[in-house]
C-alpha cells in the first residue's frame, strides 16, 4: 500500500496561471475561496471536531506561510524589510492591509493586524475568532524569515466584534 501523500505540495502546484486561465486571468471573486474555505471547515469540523479543523488549517496556514516567504517574499535579512515586503504582497494580491503595531525583537514579541482580512472582513459576529489560518500563515513566515518558531494568536477579531484582526506574534525558545 503507499502511503505516500497524493498532493503533498510544492509550488508546481500554484501551476501556470497564464497558461490555465488566459481568459479569466489570476484573479476570483473573495465568495469563492469564503466557500471553499468554510465548507472545508465545515465537513472536516463534523467528521474530526472544532480542535482537529483549528489545528489542521493552523498547520495548512504554516506551511503557506513559509512557502510565502520562499516564493513570494525572497531571501530576506532584516526585520524592517521583512514587514514592508509582507506588506507590500498581502496589499498587490488582496489578502488584507497589514500594519506592524509592536515589534520587540529582543523578547520575540511581535504584535501586527491585518484589515480587510481575506478570511473574515464582513462576516457576521460569532462567539470565537476565525483566523487559525492567519495565526499558521504568520507563524510560517516569521519561522521561515528568522529561523525560530512562533507561536501566534489571533487576539482580535472582526468575527468578535473589531474591525481589524489582530495578532500577537510570540518567540517560543
Amino acid at each position: 500500500m503507499d502511503v505516500s501523500p497524493k498532493y503533498e505540495f510544492s509550488w508546481n502546484l500554484i501551476g501556470d496561471l497564464q497558461a490555465g486561465r488566459p481568459n479569466l486571468g489570476r484573479l476570483t471573486r473573495l465568495e469563492v475561496y469564503r466557500l471553499m474555505q468554510f465548507t472545508l471547515r465545515d465537513v472536516i469540523e463534523k467528521k474530526y471536531g472544532s480542535e482537529a479543523v483549528d489545528h489542521i488549517f493552523h498547520e495548512a496556514g504554516k506551511l503557506a506561510g513559509k512557502e510565502f516567504y520562499n516564493h513570494v517574499l525572497g531571501h530576506i535579512d532584516d526585520f524592517n524589510t521583512l514587514m514592508m515586503k509582507l506588506q507590500d504582497a498581502l496589499l498587490e494580491m488582496s489578502i488584507g492591509i497589514l500594519r506592524l503595531e509592536k515589534a520587540d525583537l529582543e523578547s520575540g514579541q511581535i504584535i501586527l493586524t491585518i484589515a480587510e482580512d481575506l478570511d473574515c472582513s464582513g462576516l457576521p459576529e460569532l462567539s470565537h475568532e476565525v483566523c487559525t489560518y492567519d495565526e499558521g500563515f504568520i507563524a510560517g513566515v516569521l519561522e521561515q524569515f528568522s529561523g525560530f518558531q512562533f507561536e501566534v494568536k489571533e487576539i482580535d477579531c472582526w468575527c468578535t466584534g473589531d474591525r481589524t484582526c489582530r495578532f500577537k506574534a510570540q518567540r517560543v525558545g
